[in-house]
């Protein structure tokens, strides 16, 4: 029910800024779901409302660099153990975080590298918080800012196509409010399917 309102929300609010604070909240510890904001944002695009689809990954995509820059910072000045003390605090839980999770972050930055960080934006579970060992390992900037970018482009771009697409399968409001919320976990574990699948031919093409 929590999600048909925030969607019914979005569908009468969104706009450029709206967009631009949800992916905001997104990349950090706030967990508010992008297939919940660019999707329902691209069907408006290709409804005829007021807006136009490229902008709506160019906002979203702004809004996860700003989201992540606050999570690396945040990171890079504290610390681990003031992250690791956060995520294991009451604020930390009704974030939907933990310290196994922030532990998962750092192994697979540890496992990954710099290119981690473009991965990891395209993976749920990792994509909100993989800018938080970046920042605690302190990685450049601008290389931590460009590898974001690319991943969480990617990530809109997909979000982006699949809600234009439902303009042929959803004509109202009301059936793409029914058909977000039953699919948004599928959708989110589609993508993560299809980015695995990039990963494994990349690594083969590598090796042979």
């Amino acid at each position: 029910m929590q999600s048909i309102a925030f969607i019914q929300w979005c569908l009468s609010h969104l706009n450029y800024a709206v967009i631009l604070l949800l992916m905001t909240l997104e990349s950090t510890v706030i967990p508010v779901p992008s297939e919940l904001v660019v999707p329902p944002a691209a069907w408006i695009a290709a409804t005829g409302g007021d807006l136009n689809i490229v902008l709506v990954v160019v906002f979203a995509t702004l809004g996860a660099d700003l989201g992540a820059t606050i999570n690396y910072v945040l990171a890079l000045w504290l610390g681990r153990p003031v992250v690791y003390w956060f995520a294991r605090s009451a604020v930390g839980r009704l974030c939907l975080l933990n310290e196994d999770k922030i532990k998962h972050a750092e192994s697979y930055f540890d496992a990954h590298g710099a290119t981690g960080t473009l991965i990891g934006r395209l993976i749920p579970g990792i994509r909100h918080l993989i800018s938080i060992p970046a920042g605690l390992a302190r990685m450049n900037y601008w290389r931590f800012l460009l590898f974001t970018t690319i991943g969480a482009g990617l990530w809109n771009i997909i979000l982006a196509a699949i809600g234009y697409s439902l303009k042929t399968v959803c004509r109202s409001q009301e059936e793409l409010v029914q058909t977000a919320t039953r699919y948004s976990h599928e959708l989110g574990y589609g993508i993560l399917a299809l980015v695995a699948c990039a990963i494994v031919v990349l690594v083969w093409k590598n090796r042979k």
